[in-house]
């Protein structure tokens, strides 16, 4: 069996929140994540970024280092890292075997998530890792990765309106979901959060007895380098928003560094300048001409996009493709401006929007835009916005996009690898 037959068996389980399933499965298999400490990070945007940073400083400093992040953009290998090395697809068909043939006796039947959180589990465990980076899947109190009852830090990056379907109607219900990963006594690292989401987040914080530290975004110094309380370092990652991530990531070190892991100054700088994270913020190039790619799928993520965007020579072509259930009025508020072109694509093998509503309500909230053009695939629209001779061009909109950009435009011209 391949890796993606492996998973679409996978697929057509029901998916619930909840922990039963994971746990089972987890002792089924030897309960491996009790084999070493971890670090948990969730959050609505930033998760990512933070646990990048992260793992890249923790490498730098010597330590064996896995890191579980979600969603993948080409391949279900790039999940589940070690030393920021994606886990072989030989191993990984290995471990998804093992969890298969124990799951047929299961009376109901792991998700895809939880199925791969326990390969990263059992793959961290064999390999011995010093430390695991985890982010969390959706929400945080009945996130399959939230089984560990002592992490060495918790980090709560942002939390937005996102997922409200899943996760209730508010920021204050999804704070209370995301709070869930807060544990007693473990230091919990929290982002800037809107004052509801705060309240709820202190109150659980008291409750448990974190002790806490509420990150102020790094300011900038000079150049590309920024600068997080006594802590100076570079940022490789692209946007505003990336002083607020990359000192959350700092302040989750500093932590570790009084629990007596040795961080020097140099290999934080070292490993924050060798941090890497596709698909957001990150140019690339298309027919050779350069394009700005990034996720942002939700308003908040299009907000930190745009104030970068600002930067940029004016006015802008939006090549975008959104998921059906994410807020379209947000993000086009966001980010469409007065001249500004917008091609609409759907997002290929997900559910998506449809492009024509899209362009309706695009219409409706940005009617000074240059241009609004629909078409059936993403590089019909990239050709197009090329052949107009449009300055500047960024993709965006659904990670999935942005994955199946980078698979097919790998298996044109495989030779051209993605930076």
């Amino acid at each position: 069996m391949t890796i993606n037959s492996l998973l679409q068996s996978f697929e057509l389980a029901r998916v619930t929140l909840g922990l039963e399933r994971i746990q089972a499965l987890l002792k089924a298999l030897g309960n491996p994540h009790h084999c070493f400490p971890i670090i948990h990070v969730g959050g609505t945007n930033g998760k990512g970024s933070v646990c990048a940073y992260l793992s890249s400083v923790l490498t730098e400093a010597g330590y064996r280092v896995g890191r579980y992040t979600s969603p993948h953009l080409v391949s279900p290998t790039e999940r589940i890292c070690l030393n920021n090395q994606p886990i072989s697809e030989t191993e990984l068909e290995r471990i998804l075997i093992k969890i298969n043939n124990l799951s047929n006796s299961c009376q109901d039947k792991p998700s895809l998530f939880e199925v791969m959180t326990a390969a990263a589990w059992v793959y961290f465990a064999e390999k011995k890792v010093d430390i695991g980076v985890i982010e969390v899947g959706l929400g945080g109190r009945l996130d399959a990765t939230n089984i560990c009852d002592n992490p060495l830090v918790t980090v709560i990056t942002s939390i937005s309106l996102e997922h409200w379907q899943r996760l209730g109607p508010t920021v204050a219900h999804i704070a209370y979901e995301k709070a869930g990963i807060l544990k007693p006594e473990c230091p919990a690292v929290i982002g800037q959060l809107p004052s509801e989401a705060a309240t709820v987040i202190t109150s659980r914080i008291q409750a448990l007895n974190c002790p806490k530290l509420w990150v102020k975004p790094a300011i900038p110094i000079q150049e590309n380098w920024v600068q997080y309380q006594d802590i100076t370092y570079p940022l490789s990652l692209l946007g505003k928003v990336q002083l607020m991530n990359s000192a959350l990531a700092i302040a989750t070190l500093k932590i570790l560094e009084e629990k007596g892991w040795k961080i020097p100054l140099n290999v934080i700088q070292k490993g924050m300048e060798k941090t890497q994270w596709l698909g957001r913020l990150q140019w690339t190039k298309w027919r050779n001409v350069p394009i700005l790619i990034d996720g942002a799928h939700n308003g908040a993520a299009a907000t930190a996009l745009r104030e970068y965007v600002d930067t940029l020579e004016q006015p802008i072509t939006w090549v975008m493709g959104i998921l059906s259930t994410k807020d379209h009025d947000k993000i086009f508020d966001a980010l469409l401006r007065s001249q500004d072109h917008l091609y609409l694509v759907p997002v290929p093998d997900h559910q998506t929007a449809n492009p024509e509503s899209l362009a309706l309500l695009a219409h409706q909230i940005c009617p000074q835009l240059g241009s609004i053009k629909t078409f059936s695939h993403v590089f019909q629209a990239l050709d197009t916005a090329i052949d107009d001779s449009n300055p500047t061009i960024i993709l965006c909109g659904s990670l999935y996009l942005i994955g199946y950009f980078f698979k097919t435009a790998l298996s044109i011209n495989p030779v051209d690898k993605i930076k």
